[in-house]
């Protein structure tokens, strides 16, 4: 294994191991970091973590933890991987882990990029816009777990960390890769470590992987990673084939996000099987994991079980039964289903939200998967070696309206 990586919540990790896959490295995901040595013939490791809302002090443990197991397997190259908007509160987790990363790799310039033009995320002076809306105006600002009313990434940093934040502006990254990585050398002797770089294209964000090559940490969306491959040149290129998995699908969706929403009516729309979940039933005991279960086993088509509800509803469900508790009980139930899903012979589950993903990958038990082909921007099919089970794990904000038809689809091996 040469590069590695530790991302803060599964589906960004699924979508970083995604970009990796398409540059060619043959890459591995992992639910945390694994007991074991690698024995998976890996060139790229993403460990998958599910730490971007605890608490900072918990997710640094639990990143340098991740962080020590890539370096045992031979990693040379770092990245710490978080959502294209940046989502995190001012207490971190984003700007803890980046220091203490650094502080134990030794590393004085370290990039700070979430840009992701291809899903619309774009950085230019500082400032984070998802398409053409500032992050405080894209609806982000009413997340429920990490509202973002700060555009500008260097204040939002700055408020999570304890040394000066530096700025790579864009008409420096437009010059090309020498450029930016003067630009990194300078804010480093300037004692600014943690070096926010502006990014409007796909090509910016080759440039930064380039200038970064002899850098041993780099902190950023998935989209970072798309200069990376080229750092290795003696990689194999051996991404995995794909062949898919035969058997039943079902999907599961947590994710209170507008893509979600969209996803889920037009899943409704098709004619396709859907059953809502919704917080009275979770937090009274109604929701009864293997009664899901069953109702998904006797449905044709994909089976949709889902909790995404309109923000009115979700705050109303929070005020009423606290939204810690409530956030829990949704992850109980779902993983659950998503365990039982699996004892009834479903062999493609798909799956909706960070937080979810985490929570079902963590209950079935899985260790590692095989990264196959992409999906839609940003979500590739999943393999559990062994397992006879394939996957997908979406980002609440990513994917077409017919993903949860066209994912499951595609784990069964259609092109």
């Amino acid at each position: 294994m040469i590069l590695g990586a530790v991302a803060d919540d599964f589906t960004g990790a699924s979508d970083l191991a995604n970009t990796l896959a398409r540059g060619g490295m043959r890459t591995f995901l992992y639910a945390g970091a694994p007991a074991r040595a690698s024995a998976d013939g890996a060139e790229a490791g993403v460990v998958a973590l599910k730490s971007r809302t605890i608490a900072a002090g918990d997710a640094v443990a639990q990143a340098l933890r991740a962080l020590g197991w890539l370096r045992d397997q031979g990693c040379r190259q770092f990245l710490f991987k978080y959502c294209s908007t940046f989502d995190s509160t001012d207490a971190g987790n984003i700007g803890p882990v980046a220091e203490a990363m650094a502080d134990t790799l030794a590393e004085d310039a370290v990039v700070v990029c979430p840009a992701f033009p291809g899903a619309g995320r774009t950085l230019y002076l500082g400032h984070l816009f998802v398409g053409d809306r500032l992050l405080s105006e894209s609806g982000m600002e009413r997340h429920p777990l990490t509202p973002m009313r700060d555009p500008d990434i260097r204040r939002v940093l700055a408020r999570q960390t304890t040394g000066p934040v530096g700025h790579v502006p864009h008409p420096v990254v437009a010059k090309g890769h020498a450029a930016i990585a003067a630009g990194l050398a300078a804010e480093a002797a300037a004692g600014r470590r943690l070096i926010v770089v502006d990014a409007i294209s796909d090509a910016d964000l080759v440039a930064i992987g380039r200038a970064a090559r002899g850098r041993r940490l780099l902190t950023g969306g998935s989209g970072i990673a798309l200069g990376l491959p080229a750092n290795f040149p003696n990689a194999a290129s051996s991404a995995l084939a794909w062949r898919g998995e035969d058997g039943p699908a079902a999907a599961l969706a947590g994710s209170v996000s507008g893509a979600t929403r969209r996803q889920v009516a037009a899943h409704r729309a098709a004619g396709q099987p859907v059953r809502e979940l919704t917080a009275e039933a979770v937090m009274s005991g109604e929701a009864e994991p293997g009664a899901l279960a069953d109702w998904a086993a006797v449905q044709a088509g994909v089976p949709l079980i889902h909790s995404t509800a309109e923000p009115e509803a979700v705050a109303a469900a929070q005020a009423r039964f606290g939204r810690e508790a409530v956030a829990a009980a949704f992850e109980r139930v779902l993983s659950a289903t998503a365990t039982a899903l699996a004892e009834r012979g479903v062999r493609r589950l798909v799956v909706a939200g960070g937080e979810t993903s985490g929570a079902v990958v963590t209950a079935l038990g899985i260790e590692a998967m095989a990264v196959g082909p992409e999906i839609d921007p940003g979500v590739p099919a999943l393999a559990v070696p062994g397992r006879g089970l394939a996957l997908a794990l979406k980002s609440g904000n990513f994917g077409g309206d017919d993903f949860f038809a066209r994912a499951a689809a595609r784990l069964g091996g259609e092109a």
